[in-house]
C-alpha cells in the first residue's frame, strides 16, 4: 500500500503536464503540490492536489478549464468546475494515467498543512504505516471522504496524531514499537473510549483531550463543535472534523475493527483459524484485484525508466540528498517486511498474548 517509486515517478508527469499548460497561461504562476502526494501519505489510488499561487482578482476556473481540454490532458467529461464550494476547485481525471486531480487557487491552508504532517512524519516513524492501514480500512468502506459520511484524510491523521502524543506507554517516536498493537489501541481507543460527545481534541502544545464547552468559546460566530470535534493546528477556531456527519459509523467501523483483530491475537484464534485470509491484517483489509493490477500497469510502464531523481514523496533528489534516502528506503524496507509479516506483529503466541495482557492490565 506504500508509495512506490515508479508511482511516484507517474504522478510527477502527470503534474508536468498540468503545469505546462499553467505556466503557458500564466508564465508567472508557481504551481505546488499539497496533499497526500506532498506528504507520501497517498494510496495507488489517491488524488493529486495542486494549488496555483498568482494575481488574480477571482480564480480563474473557466480559463484553466478550457486550456485543460484543449489540450486533452483530461478524461472526457471528466473536468469539473466547482465554483459554489467553500474551496473553488477544477477537477479532473488524467487521461494516461487515470489519476485523479484537484485544483484550487491562492489557497495557502493546503501546503501549510502538507508542512505540519512532515514534520510530524519525521517525529513519529510509525505514523505513516498506521495511516496507509487506516487509510485502506475506510477506504474500503466508504468512509474516506467527508462527503459520503466518512472523514477527510486531514482530519484522520490528526486523530493518529493525537493517539501517539497521549499514548500512555509506547513512545511513538521510536520506530521499532509494535505497530501491531498500535493499531488495534487505535481501533480501541476511537472505537470504543473516545467520548465523541463531550471531548475535542487538540494538537498543539504536546495534544491534549478538551471538553467541547471549552472549544466552543474558540469557535467563529458561536459555531458548535461536530460530533467529531478537532482543533485545527493552523487555524484557531476552525473544527476541521465538522463535515464528518457519519462519524458514530465510522466509530462502528473502528470498534468492529477492534474485535476482530482482538479475537484474531487471542490464543482461542489458533484453534480456529480464518482460511479466508492469510494474515490476520486481512481480516478486516483487503486489496482489490484492479488496484493490484493497476500498480502492476505502473510499474510495467515506469519501470525502465530513471527514477533515481524521483523520491517517494514526488520530489527530486539532489544527489546528496539521494544517499540518505537510500538509508531511509532501507530503514523503510526493514520496515515493511515485518508489516507484511503483520501475524507476528499482532502477537499471535499463547505467551505473548497473554503478555500483552498482563501488561494492559498493569497500566
Amino acid at each position: 500500500m506504500s508509495p512506490r517509486p515508479e508511482e511516484a515517478a507517474m504522478r510527477k508527469e502527470v503534474v508536468k503536464r498540468i503545469e505546462m499548460i499553467i505556466k503557458e497561461l500564466w508564465p508567472t504562476a508557481d504551481v505546488q503540490i499539497f496533499g497526500s502526494f506532498s506528504t507520501g501519505l497517498y494510496l495507488p489510488t489517491s488524488d493529486i492536489d495542486l494549488v496555483v499561487f498568482g494575481k488574480w482578482d477571482r480564480p480563474p476556473l473557466q480559463e484553466l478549464e478550457q486550456a485543460l481540454r484543449k489540450h486533452n490532458v483530461a478524461e472526457p467529461f471528466s473536468i469539473k468546475v466547482l465554483d459554489k464550494a467553500t474551496v473553488p476547485i477544477i477537477k479532473l481525471t488524467d487521461q494516461e494515467t487515470e489519476v485523479k486531480v484537484d485544483i484550487s487557487f491562492n489557497v495557502e491552508t493546503g501546503v501549510k498543512a502538507a508542512c505540519f504532517i512532515k514534520d510530524y512524519v519525521k517525529k513519529y516513524p510509525v505514523l505513516p504505516y498506521l495511516i496507509f492501514v487506516l487509510k485502506q480500512f475506510l477506504l474500503q468502506r466508504d468512509l474516506n471522504e467527508v462527503f459520503t459520511g466518512g472523514i477527510s484524510s486531514y482530519s484522520l491523521i490528526l486523530m493518529v496524531i493525537s493517539f501517539l502524543q497521549l499514548h500512555p506507554r509506547i513512545d511513538a517516536r521510536n520506530p521499532s514499537e509494535n505497530l501491531g498493537v498500535l493499531l488495534i489501541e487505535f481501533f480501541e481507543l476511537y472505537g470504543r473510549h473516545f467520548n465523541y460527545l463531550k471531548t475535542g481534541i487538540r494538537i498543539k502544545n504536546g495534544g491534549a483531550y478538551i471538553a467541547k464547552e471549552e472549544m466552543m468559546k474558540l469557535m467563529i460566530n458561536g459555531y458548535r463543535p461536530s460530533m467529531l470535534c478537532i482543533e485545527d493546528p493552523l487555524l484557531p477556531g476552525n473544527d476541521v472534523g465538522r463535515g464528518s456527519y457519519g462519524a458514530m459509523h465510522v466509530k462502528q467501523v473502528f470498534d468492529y475493527a477492534y474485535t476482530i483483530l482482538s479475537h484474531a491475537v487471542s490464543p482461542l484464534a489458533r484453534s480456529y483459524p480464518n482460511k479466508d485470509c492469510e494474515s490476520t491484517l486481512g481480516r478486516i483489509i483487503r486489496l482489490t484485484q484492479e488496484v493490484i493490477d493497476y500498480r502492476e500497469w505502473i510499474i510495467k510502464k515506469w519501470g525502465g525508466r530513471d527514477l533515481s531523481r524521483v523520491d517517494s514523496r514526488g520530489g527530486i533528489s539532489s544527489p546528496g540528498k539521494r544517499n540518505n534516502n537510500e538509508k531511509k528506503k532501507l530503514q523503510q524496507r526493514k520496515q515493511l517486511k515485518i508489516f507484511k509479516n503483520i501475524d507476528i506483529y499482532f502477537i499471535h503466541t499463547q505467551k505473548g498474548y497473554i503478555q500483552y495482557i498482563n501488561k494492559r492490565l498493569k497500566s
